[in-house]
């Protein structure tokens, strides 16, 4: 799973293809390995959400350390992809242009293959959008989940997680789940606006529901609240909140959409 938010309003809306580009005032580092590949304070930000992949930052090719892009290939649009080559490493078509007018001279790199840092602090998956927020709240909301009839968990302390252009997400303290309907994971992703989560899956009511859980033991500082409560995909599960139950959550990871943008971002 990535960050599949937030979004810039110039890149909603019916078209996922549509993208944005603006300057960064950040500092932005890559490095592979140990060694630093590119060095700007003069990046552009493309924000995006859709099969092109996630929000990332364009580097003018000048700010890239020299002998760092080998073996250039074109594609049939003129756009230029390169190796990545830093002392003894190197990672294959990990560096690339893209067709924006904008972007006319700079280069980006792959975020699984390479190491990002924004001033001194590494930034995991994609680039963080300006134009989103993650609130969380705490609440008194009684919130159920139910696993084929089964209920799963039942809490009043509930802490809610709003994320621009995402569903609500309803993290739950541990002791209010009944952990034995839940089955560790080898599932581990990573989120730029929250770190990584691990994943358990849920043996309930009959039925068994892969990777519907999962908790962030260590998040990122800007998102403290979160630590070590466990949350479920209302898209997978149900949800009752409030003694009413829901429909089940439409969302990037209801619908597929999640899968090919992932599939994307990966390069």
């Amino acid at each position: 799973m990535t960050g599949l938010a937030p979004f810039h309003p110039a890149v909603t809306g019916p078209d996922p293809t549509a993208q944005h580009v603006e300057p960064t005032p950040r500092r932005i580092r890559v490095r592979l390995g140990s060694r630093l590949v590119a060095d700007s304070s003069r990046a552009l930000l493309m924000i995006r959400f859709g099969p092109k992949g996630l929000p990332t930052y364009f580097l003018p090719r000048e700010d890239v350390v020299a002998d760092a892009l080998v073996d250039e290939s074109r594609d049939p649009d003129g756009q230029s992809t390169w190796t990545v080559q830093a002392g003894r490493d190197r990672a294959l078509r990990a560096a690339w242009t893209d067709s924006h007018p904008d972007l006319a001279g700079y280069v980006t790199f792959s975020w699984r293959r390479l190491d990002w840092y924004e001033e001194d602090e590494q930034v995991r998956v994609h680039a963080r959008s300006p134009y989103g927020r993650v609130d969380t709240l705490r609440s008194s909301r009684l919130v159920e989940i139910r696993v084929g009839g089964e209920t799963v968990a039942r809490s009043i302390r509930p802490l809610l997680l709003f994320e621009t252009h995402l569903p609500t997400r309803y993290y739950l303290p541990f002791p209010d789940v009944r952990t034995e309907f839940l089955e560790a994971s080898d599932t581990v992703t990573e989120c730029p606006y929250k770190g990584v989560a691990r994943y358990w899956s849920v043996r309930a009511g009959g039925l068994v529901v892969p990777d519907a859980a999962w908790s962030y033991p260590d998040p990122i500082p800007e998102n403290p609240k979160i630590r070590d409560l466990v949350c479920f995909f209302t898209e997978r599960v149900d949800l009752v909140l409030d003694g009413v139950p829901q429909p089940r959550t439409v969302s990037p990871w209801s619908d597929g959409t999640a899968d090919v943008i992932e599939s994307a971002a990966g390069q």
